[in-house]
């Protein structure tokens, strides 16, 4: 009962493994030990269960955690950085990986197995053997924090959901019309100034430089990438707010609090704006050691399409320059001349409209890749219901957690296949998001779905995506995160279409 689905999990006819009071976590290999660390604190909160972590052979009852090489899935030619294998059976369990990262995904499809709620008694799971690697390399999440400003606390109890998902990075939309939410020390007015409003006449705030570094840290250890967003040349209202030489008129507008999207601009062909962009972009490229840097560029509606073109062609050369491969909506597609590379992320439906497509299929040509997310099935900021008090319905109606899951990466764009798509993002936006149990509400269950469609492999070419995914068995295998979500502290929507548990009930391998 996992999700992601694992590429493979046999049953085995042996008898079930219990996590006894005696058990120990047995590591060896490097980086196996700060796995079982935080593997520890994982089995303390999910079930109660504190085992000592020690450098010898496991004895009986143990978890082992291997790190070598060969110990990945190879046996199938598949790319084992992030792959692992599990062993569960009456002697102890064992997990082996290549890298860290692999053991830590392990890890955590090792907590899903185990019940979080087991009443007194020790926990128990049947004999299993898996087999498992994921999809894609790129499987997101993005927290907007600049619509609505959630602290470092925050963002770290968000961090500790999205892992037991298995996703990989986390994508901070930091500035937006509403807020600029990091400090730059060379232009310190952007948090003074835009950093203290939000939406709808929210609390402000920013992150220090110290305080972000420590939220990629914490992100690290649990093998997620954060990747900044800087939106440019529109959405920039809090921006042109705190400094008025980026406007057109020299004139500072007022501060904004509202929903519209699409009337602000940072001037065009002028010597502060670049200046501007090449300081935001070396401290953000400084304070970020993950390999992705965010240049935005949607909506820049009340940019000229010749200023909007120059302006991108110049940012996403500053990013490149400053050790970074840029990232961008797909509406940087239309702009010539972009470093090669770099990566577009989709937005538009799964049944693309307009130019979306072309768009995309051009960053491809540049040599790029793209990340997929389709607003109506991955914007996790959109109604599950209509009439819902929180969320957007913008896209034409609700998405359910089957609109997330019923749609493939490489069934959306024609042309676009596995081999260029970077991987998936399911986004939150936070104009109507207050708080982050609001916002973990809208995230959970939908993101499982995307998490699945990241990580577990794709459908046959040959199969509808409605008959390839098993809908049935993947509510079904929801229904048991409700335990573990319960046991965090974390905030989901009980949709109608999962048939939810009483708490009681501990559900068997199928």
């Amino acid at each position: 009962m996992v999700v992601p689905r694992p590429v493979r999990m046999d049953p085995l006819d042996a008898a079930p493994f219990v996590l006894s009071p005696a058990a120990r976590i047995s590591v060896a290999g490097p980086g196996a030990e700060p796995v079982a660390v935080l593997l520890r604190a994982q089995l303390a909160a999910d079930c109660g269960r504190e085992p000592d972590i020690v450098h010898e052979p496991p004895a009986f009852g143990d978890i082992a955690i291997v790190i070598a090489p060969g110990e990945g899935p190879h046996d199938d030619g598949s790319d084992s950085e992030e792959g692992y294998t599990l062993e569960v059976a009456a002697e102890g369990v064992r997990i082996g990986a290549a890298t860290p990262a692999g053991a830590f995904w392990g890890a955590q499809t090792l907590r899903q197995l185990l019940p979080a709620a087991a009443d007194g008694d020790a926990p128990a799971i049947d004999a299993v053997h898996v087999h498992d690697h994921p999809r894609f390399r790129y499987r997101g999440a993005m927290l907007d924090v600049a619509r609505h400003f959630f602290t470092p606390a925050e963002v770290e109890r968000f961090i500790d959901a999205i892992v037991l998902l298995k996703v990989n990075h986390l994508h901070l939309h930091l500035t937006d019309d509403q807020g600029w939410r990091l400090h730059i020390a060379s232009w310190p007015d952007l948090t003074r100034i835009g950093g203290s409003t939000g939406s709808d006449g929210s609390r402000g705030g920013f992150y220090t430089q110290q305080e972000f570094r420590d939220l990629v840290a914490y992100a690290a250890a649990r093998h997620v990438t954060i990747v900044p967003e800087i939106d440019m040349p529109g959405h920039t209202n809090a921006a042109l707010a705190s400094y008025p030489e980026l406007t057109a008129d020299g004139v500072a507008p007022a501060l904004y609090t509202g929903r519209e999207v699409g009337f602000s601009t940072l001037r065009s062909g002028d010597e502060t704006t670049r200046r501007f962009v090449r300081d935001v972009v070396r401290e953000v490229a400084a304070l970020t050691p993950g390999p992705l840097l965010h240049l935005g560029g949607d909506e820049a509606l009340s940019t000229a399409a010749d200023d909007f073109a120059d302006f991108v062609r110049d940012a996403a050369r500053v990013v490149a320059e400053n050790g970074k491969t840029p990232v961008g909506w797909h509406e940087i597609g239309k702009v010539d001349g972009l470093p090669e590379g770099m990566v577009g992320q989709y937005w538009d439906f799964t049944t693309p409209r307009d130019r979306a497509a072309e768009l995309a299929l051009a960053l491809v040509r540049n040599g790029g890749s793209v990340i997929l997310s389709p607003s109506n099935a991955a914007y996790l900021d959109i109604v599950y219901e209509d009439g819902d008090a929180i969320g957007q319905d913008w896209t034409g109606g609700p998405t359910t957690l089957r609109d997330s899951y019923l749609w493939d990466p490489a069934r959306i764009v024609p042309g676009l296949g596995d081999a260029h798509i970077l991987g998936v993002e399911a986004a939150l936006w936070t104009e109507t998001v207050q708080t982050i149990e609001d916002a973990e509400e809208m995230v959970f269950p939908r993101l499982a779905a995307v998490a699945e469609i990241g990580w577990s492999p794709a459908p046959a070419d040959t199969e509808p995506v409605e008959a390839a995914r098993d809908l049935d068995g993947f509510v079904e295998r929801v229904a048991a995160l409700a335990e573990h979500w319960d046991a965090a502290g974390t905030r989901y929507r009980t949709v109608p279409e999962v048939p939810w548990r009483p708490a009681t009930e501990v559900p068997s391998l199928p």
